[in-house]
């Protein structure tokens, strides 16, 4: 059995239609498919599992929001942190699809600690994904939050 020398996460998460998610996560995220059935895909979500579930619309919970930089940002989300060149390459793909953002792409703490740039989407489900890069990795856990 091969270690990865960084840990991986698994991710079960609702859909209400798998063909859109397979068209969401594979066509437009570019993920791959492995194991699947008639009630769920495993998607490699940059290098992590994710598992959509099937589930009846009126079984996928509703989301709730905080305002974070004058942008209403969906509570429960989940994404992943990209190298700044491979976020800005992610981003032009996404503009050349004409893809609807929940947030468009922006800058946080421009010039500052901690900068990093940000966007969020919505699945045909509407589960939020979060897609991010930061200036300096370094600054990913910093807690200096005064400085920002």
């Amino acid at each position: 059995m091969s270690k990865s020398a960084q840990p991986l996460f698994h991710l079960a998460f609702p859909v209400t239609d798998l063909e859109q998610a397979r068209s969401f996560y594979g066509d437009l995220l570019g993920c791959s498919t492995g194991r699947e059935s008639d009630r769920w895909i495993d998607f490699n979500f940059f290098g992590h599992q994710l598992v959509a579930h099937l589930v009846s619309p009126e079984d996928h919970p509703a989301a709730a929001t905080n305002a974070v930089d004058g942008h209403a940002v969906p509570v429960s989300h989940f994404g992943v942190i990209l190298d700044w060149d491979v976020y800005e390459t992610f981003v032009a793909r996404l503009q050349a699809t004409k893809v609807e953002f929940v947030i468009e792409p922006y800058l946080r703490f421009e010039g500052r600690r901690g900068e990093q740039a940000t966007l969020f989407l919505h699945d045909p489900s509407n589960n939020y994904l979060e897609f991010k890069a930061f200036r300096d990795i370094d600054m990913l856990f910093d807690k200096d939050i005064d400085s920002y």
